[in-house]
């Protein structure tokens, strides 16, 4: 089994999450005048091209500047506009990071902060353009929530909510098509886990775009040795989803998180410390990627060389289950 591939009609290919964002808005923009889009430079890697040809009056354009990207968003969402600020995520968390503490998260304006071409979504133009430190910078923040959806389906579901949403949000979107990862649970609230598949020998907790390497490391663990992992889509990295932590922690099965970010301050680091302060000791490990010089490649490159693909992750689990193999 190739586990990269679509196999066996299991999955779906749809679109990048991306494109799904930019579409919905698109279509809610229709019939809601307030909903704005402020872009810095990046109406086009934000697929936000028609959105800006129907609604010109619905977007701006601030350039290259996403300290001002985000200054005028929390300006425009201050005086009543339902303001999106569209922004690589790798600039948008680090360069415009005051202006996210300051305008947006203490002053408690409702930007919808969307970070795209996230993680290394951005290959092989390096660490520059690798949002490696996104969650771990914005959850040290108070009053942001911060999201990754998994698929099509997610994405959408993320911007439904975003539009009213009243609060400050950062979402986190990639660039590759995704599939859809579970069709029969259409199901899904900000601050809740979505299950994505079942099983009861093991957790794999992921978020973002190794939500479908997880499943395709489940599937292969299925087929191939009989055991069944439960894959978990932590779409809300900020706030955890502690009431499905304490389930899963009374399982007391081994627990495996997987991110496309840096080992430091991200979804692991999260799961584990709330799991340890609440006495749970359950089997836990994380997948991510490691404190050095990122390598360089497409995505795909990088997620097998940090064993975030799906048989890095199927290797991982079958160590946690059965170490003495």
């Amino acid at each position: 089994m190739e586990l990269d591939k679509i196999e066996d009609n299991r999955l779906k290919l749809g679109k990048a999450n991306q494109i799904v964002f930019a579409e919905t808005l698109e279509r809610l923009a229709a019939n809601d005048k307030a909903i704005v889009v402020v872009t810095s430079d990046s109406r086009g890697s934000g697929k936000l091209v028609p959105f800006g040809e129907k609604y010109p009056q619905q977007i701006v354009e601030v350039g290259i500047a996403e300290q001002n990207l985000v200054g005028v968003s929390a300006g425009l969402a201050s005086a009543g506009k339902k303001t999106f600020a569209v922004s690589p995520a790798c600039f948008l968390s680090a360069r415009a990071l005051e202006q996210i503490k300051n305008d947006v998260a203490y002053s408690n304006n409702p930007v919808v902060l969307v970070g795209i071409s996230a993680g290394v979504s951005y290959g092989a133009l390096g660490t520059t353009h690798h949002s490696l430190h996104d969650f771990a910078a914005l959850r040290a923040i108070n009053n942001i929530t911060i999201i990754a959806p998994a698929d099509n389906f997610e994405t959408e579901q993320v911007v439904l909510n975003a539009v009213n949403f009243g609060s400050p949000l950062y979402i986190r979107l990639g660039k590759k098509n995704m599939p859809s990862l579970n069709e029969e649970n259409k199901n899904f609230e900000i601050g809740k886990g979505r299950i994505v598949k079942e099983g009861n020998d093991l957790t794999i907790i992921a978020t973002g775009e190794t939500v479908y390497p997880a499943w395709l490391a489940a599937q292969k663990l299925e087929d191939q040795d009989g055991l069944r992992a439960k894959v978990v889509s932590m779409h809300t990295i900020k706030p955890l989803d502690i009431r499905l932590l304490d389930e899963l922690g009374e399982e007391g099965k081994p627990i495996l998180t997987v991110e496309e970010h840096m080992v430091h301050g991200g979804l692991g680091e999260a799961c584990a410390s709330y799991l340890l302060q609440n006495g749970f000791n359950n089997p836990f490990s994380l997948i991510g990627i490691p404190d050095e010089y990122t390598v360089t490649g497409s995505q795909l490159e990088i997620f097998n060389h940090y064993g975030i693909s799906g048989e890095g992750i199927y290797a991982k689990c079958k160590k946690m289950l059965l170490p003495t193999q």
